[in-house]
């Protein structure tokens, strides 16, 4: 099967065409795309309820759950039981059909391969969308995704919940701020996702196993092409296959690098280069990589080259760190500048440091403030759909930023340096096929 285009261009026609066979069809009239009053309550259905997906439904739970789907009723019991005036589906497209008018909002907290159709087809019919992240399994979905949410208007955020807290706001804070200097590197590293234990050997199970009762195969399958059930892949294991998921720098990448990202404007890359890795398949991510992404001068910022480390990688310290305090985290980023560095977690300020020692003496032990505090990654995203400012992840931050982050991926399975100009690889013509992924018959973006 072909890969299909999803450019801009394609996009941009597709809007000019009859409305059946659009990619994004008429706009919603009136109705669902009001905005509603503070005190009103948003009707949320929520796909992918199992596992992630609970905690997300519950975090939205001062609203009204009306709908949750799931294509496996075991992982999917809980929120059944905790919900148990809400609709039940099996099929989010039957859902969309019988209910369209009745809900303003989605939470979507399915594997990666599944965002964009789901997202895409909420948004059609004009609802709001919190996306889990990383945004899109692909390079191209995600540009289109944000592309479609601008045409109908619609509040949109993706699961990066550490952009609302202060962490990563402390970060911004202390390198505008000037304390570090002008950063020029980032590290950051995560050594907790278990990749191996997700994929065996790197490649598909010769044996199928038999499909549970309670698992519907074919719609956890979706838009990905056809293979056997096996419980390598499903429920839990997913990531680790290019087929569904992004392997590390997809899962925790997209929160651990956020931070630079927000505080140094970092566009897009215009290089990306793996670095070393152990265990990358055809099928399967590596159990351990280090890529750099380079970064050229933004404004009055110059050059930034930014490493991501998983498994059991991390960086060396810098001058002026001692390694144990590397070693000692889990996972933590590093921010070197010309005159200092800092070293924090997006999700908590206690975490965050100022090196060398006299730096953290001449410094208070807050930033100056100069970002909002949030009321919460989840309250952003209500407060939104009734008229309240945007979420700070909506997709036109988002879109952008897990392009450069699944970048990584690009490299890692091209096997060599990339060169990139924000559409297309120019230097290596096969690693392109990488940026988007086949879709199975039936289930094609439109």
């Amino acid at each position: 099967m072909p890969h299909r285009s999803l450019s801009r261009r394609t996009f941009l026609k597709g809007a000019a065409g009859a409305a059946g066979a659009t990619l994004i069809g008429p706009r919603i009239a009136a109705g669902r795309l009001e905005r509603l009053a503070p005190t009103d309550r948003l009707n949320i259905a929520g796909i992918g309820v199992g596992g992630r997906g609970r905690s997300v439904i519950g975090a939205l739970s001062s609203e009204n759950i009306v709908a949750l789907c799931d294509v496996d009723d075991n992982r999917a019991s809980h929120s059944y039981e905790q919900w148990p005036d809400a609709a039940r589906y099996t099929d989010y497209r039957r859902l969309f059909d019988e209910m369209a008018n009745e809900i303003d909002a989605v939470a979507i907290s399915t594997p990666d391969h599944t965002h964009a159709v789901i997202a895409l087809a909420a948004m059609q019919l004009g609802k709001h969308v919190y996306l889990e992240k990383p945004m899109t399994h692909s390079i191209k979905e995600a540009g289109v995704l944000r592309d479609v949410a601008n045409y109908h208007g619609v509040v949109t955020q993706m699961g990066n919940q550490g952009m609302a807290g202060n962490g990563a706001r402390e970060v911004c804070e202390w390198i505008w701020s000037g304390a570090i200097g002008e950063v020029h590197t980032v590290h950051a590293y995560d050594e907790t996702t278990n990749l191996p234990a997700m994929r065996g050997d790197g490649y598909p199970p010769e044996e199928p196993e038999e499909i549970p009762d309670h698992l519907d195969w074919d719609l956890w399958l979706g838009p990905a092409p056809h293979r056997p059930y096996h419980s390598t892949y499903a429920p839990g294991n997913w990531r680790g296959w290019w087929e569904f998921g992004n392997g590390a720098v997809g899962d925790m990448g997209v929160h651990l690098l956020n931070p630079a990202n927000w505080a140094l404007q970092l566009g897009h890359p215009e290089s990306v280069e793996p670095i070393r890795h152990v265990g990358l398949t055809e099928e399967g991510a590596p159990e351990s990589s280090v890529v750099r992404y380079n970064f050229p001068a933004r404004g009055n910022m110059g050059p930034v080259t930014v490493y991501w480390y998983d498994g059991d990688e991390k960086p060396e310290a810098p001058e002026g760190v001692p390694q144990s305090e590397i070693d000692g985290e889990r996972r933590s980023s590093l921010y070197i500048g010309t005159e200092g560095v800092l070293m924090g977690y997006d999700r908590d300020p206690a975490r965050t440091m100022l090196y060398p020692g006299e730096l953290r003496e001449d410094h208070e032990d807050q930033p100056p403030e100069m970002l909002p505090r949030s009321p919460g990654h989840f309250e952003e995203f209500i407060e939104a759909c009734k008229g309240g400012p945007k979420p700070m992840s909506n997709f036109d931050y988002a879109a952008p930023y897990t392009q450069w982050v699944l970048l990584g991926n690009v490299a890692l399975r091209a096997g060599e340096k990339i060169e990139w100009d924000g559409e297309r690889v120019t230097n290596v013509d096969a690693a392109n096929e990488f940026l988007h992924r086949e879709y199975r018959d039936g289930w094609e973006l439109k």
